[in-house]
């Protein structure tokens, strides 16, 4: 393997804001590895895709990592039990999204007692196609938040020519750490991951992408790639990529533009460049899969804000519900807002129930004073939206025509090319909920699109 370089420093993109990012708070908190929760929630929807339907019934007893829900539809992924005990309920019940979703319910036994994993000697041998399988059996998602079926991310049709992999360590998002400390504390299961990714790819050329605040993981990084098994990671070119830290830097196709120099064109997708980007819990995911056979049952979440007593980072099984974490990270009963994600791209909660998925990488936590409501006023054509957006539109005017009800006119501005990023709302002098009426807007243009006659 030859790494280039070893680190290389690379301009940032058009756009973008620097707000305050307070990962202070936790960048320095080690993973903690908290108690076994007593219950867990695990809807059987948190992927892209179809949800997966339920293959156990209320009174069976299951094992940690054993499947309760399989895969249904070509993007899909199953769901397995994260504790061992006894089904109790399986209904609709919240789910982070804000709807509420066909969940299986589990009472724990205190056990623990894991379900018999496969033993892998070696996958020298080993071809693609069953590499694929492992680690759809294993139910990984893109863990970064976009939860596509990881399987299906490894699979591009036969015309895709790709070239490179971008292993995305930014985390963009303020007051997030969960990432960072994933790079510094186990940075060799995601250099053992993204070789494993680039090997069924295919691709020669491996970057991971790094914001320059967090020197400690890129150095961590560093030193995992150069320890690898020539023999696993084969003739990889590969770059640490130090990229200024600036919002959202993270986001694919800004972290691809400022990696390779590629556009992704309106409406497509990074392939269309030759390029697939994974997040580093989603390697480090891949790595258990194929070389522990170990389902996704955990991951590393941050629970963090100022409405905490002591803020930090812990690995958590899926379906703990967020009381349960806040309460071990000094929370009190004075809470203001529960965010599941960070302030710009996370979604508010109305239900302390709601537990971890496996796209939760951190839960905000913020006082009563801190959260206000401000009075939505007119645009006033200041233009502040247009200069900070990413991807060069014009938030304004896809706003005003959804505001309107003129969804059929909202297209020639592109509304499908936001990535609902929200520095268009944080800028607004006007207090307007652009990203709110963007996606308000996505909505309507689909639903008369299905509506049209073909």
């Amino acid at each position: 393997m030859a790494l280039t370089s070893l680190i290389q420093r690379f301009r940032s993109f058009v756009g973008g804001i620097h707000p305050p990012y307070h990962k202070d708070l936790t960048d320095h908190q080690t993973i903690r590895q908290l108690p076994l929760p007593e219950r867990v929630i695990l809807p059987l929807s948190q992927h892209i895709g179809t949800p997966a339907t339920a293959c156990v019934k209320v009174g069976d007893t299951v094992l940690t990592g054993q499947m309760i829900g399989a895969a249904d539809g070509p993007v899909s992924a199953p769901v397995h039990a994260t504790i061992s005990g006894t089904v109790t309920a399986i209904g609709m019940y919240p789910h982070p999204s804000g709807r509420e979703v066909q969940s299986v319910v589990i009472e724990s036994d205190g056990a623990d007692e894991w379900v018999a994993l496969p033993k892998r000697d070696g996958i020298g041998g080993v071809d693609n196609d069953t590499l694929r399988g492992w680690i759809a059996d294993a139910g990984v998602v893109g863990l970064g938040g976009a939860t596509f079926p990881t399987r299906v991310k490894m699979s591009p049709p036969e015309t895709a020519q790709l070239d490179t992999l971008v292993i995305n360590g930014a985390e963009c998002e303020p007051y997030l750490t969960a990432d960072h400390r994933l790079m510094v504390e186990e940075a060799g299961r995601i250099a053992e991951g993204g070789a494993l990714i680039a090997r069924i790819l295919g691709v020669g050329r491996v970057i991971v992408g790094i914001e320059d605040n967090k020197a400690d993981a890129t150095v961590c990084m560093e030193k995992a790639l150069t320890r690898l098994d020539p023999v696993r990671s084969g003739r990889l070119d590969v770059t640490v990529a130090v990229v200024p830290t600036k919002y959202p830097q993270g986001g694919e196709k800004q972290l691809i533009a400022v990696l390779t120099g590629r556009e992704i064109p309106s409406g497509g997708l990074p392939m269309d460049v030759g390029v697939v980007v994974h997040n580093v819990g989603t390697a480090a995911a891949v790595s258990d899969a194929v070389l522990l056979g170990r389902p996704l049952v955990e991951r590393v979440v941050t629970v963090t804000g100022e409405g905490l007593a002591a803020p930090g980072n812990a690995r958590v099984r899926l379906g703990t519900p967020a009381r349960a974490l806040i309460e071990a990270f000094g929370g009190g009963e004075q809470v203001g807002k529960v965010v599941f994600g960070g302030p710009m791209m996370g979604v508010a909660q109305f239900h302390m129930e709601v537990p971890v998925i496996k796209g939760t990488s951190g839960i905000l936590v913020l006082p009563p004073e801190a959260v206000t409501l401000e009075d939505i006023r007119p645009c006033i054509r200041c233009s502040a939206c247009i200069e900070v957006c990413p991807i060069g539109l014009l938030p304004n005017m896809i706003s005003v025509c959804a505001e309107q009800l003129a969804f059929a006119e909202s297209e020639q501005y592109h509304p499908f090319d936001c990535i609902e990023c929200g520095c268009c709302s944080y800028v607004c002098p006007s207090y307007r909920p652009l990203v709110q009426m963007i996606r308000y807007a996505k909505t309507e243009v689909r639903s008369l699109k299905q509506k049209a006659p073909h």
